[in-house]
């Protein structure tokens, strides 16, 4: 469902601020893989993810989607095929639109956008049964504006939106690191959740270590612009914490930078 294939990408080429931020990476995640991704700080997760998302060009290298080379597409013609969650909860929603509105505009992902054309009634019905998944009584406040809603709820938004379009991939960068621990447990099943209900493929970044070894079904460590361990399923259900961490100093001869991951 997708490929990254050889993908290289650096940033300030020729300058003193030069930084190799992937370098030749290979990833393949099959329909329905859900696959965390964990590294120190500037270890190239974000950057990866946003290759995948076209938020810029990469060097060299190919990224395909459902067999779809999406290499040479802008971000926006990516849309209609990856759904994507932010750490920010304050990202990927519009504040001063109501909840009906945001939900609108997000069924139109990949679309010519109108809103008269989808506030129709039965669009109203599907909204409403969609928001009834969060458990958050959403769709009683359809009309309500998005920025009074509170951190967890908006988040929990910004993944319906980001999901029941159905993309081919979705995206999950640190979506649960600004909300406070019970919040973010209430991400964290509303995701694996809707993941499985809808059987999406997904690709997700976690500063948690606990949170990557129970969540999905793969994981991926990266550092320095590669991937430097995978985990399959067996692999990670029997992996702790602590050798995880282990495996990292073996793998890299230095020691895994505490500060920059959650332990649970």
């Amino acid at each position: 469902m997708l490929r990254v294939e050889n993908v290289s990408k650096t940033f300030n080429v020729n300058t003193v601020n030069e930084k190799r931020a992937l370098n030749n990476i290979n990833l393949k995640l099959h329909q329905g893989d859900f696959v965390t991704v964990i590294g120190t700080n500037g270890a190239g997760k974000s950057t990866l993810m946003n290759a995948i998302a076209g938020v810029f060009n990469i060097d060299s290298g190919t990224i395909l989607v459902d067999g779809k080379d999406v290499t040479k597409l802008k971000e926006s013609q990516r849309a209609k095929y990856i759904g994507r969650v932010f750490q920010n909860p304050l990202a990927g929603t519009s504040p001063n639109m109501t909840i009906e509105e945001n939900l609108a505009m997000a069924y139109k992902r990949g679309q010519k956008r109108g809103l008269r054309l989808a506030l129709n009634n039965q669009k109203k019905e599907f909204f409403k049964s969609s928001l009834e998944l969060l458990e958050l009584n959403l769709e009683s406040r359809l009309q309500q504006k998005v920025g009074l809603l509170s951190g967890g709820e908006r988040q929990a938004l910004s993944l319906l939106m980001a999901t029941f379009t159905k993309p081919k991939v979705l995206l999950l960068d640190e979506h649960t690191a600004a909300l406070d621990p019970k919040r973010a447990e209430l991400i964290n099943k509303l995701t694996k959740k809707i993941v499985q209900n809808e059987k999406l493929t997904t690709l997700m970044i976690t500063h948690n270590m606990e949170h990557a070894l129970k969540l999905g079904n793969r994981l991926i460590m990266m550092h320095q612009g590669e991937i430097i361990l995978e985990l399959d399923e067996l692999q990670k259900k029997k992996m702790t914490i602590k050798e995880l961490i282990d495996a990292f100093e073996k793998l890299r001869g230095e020691q895994f930078a505490l500060d920059s991951a959650v332990l649970g």
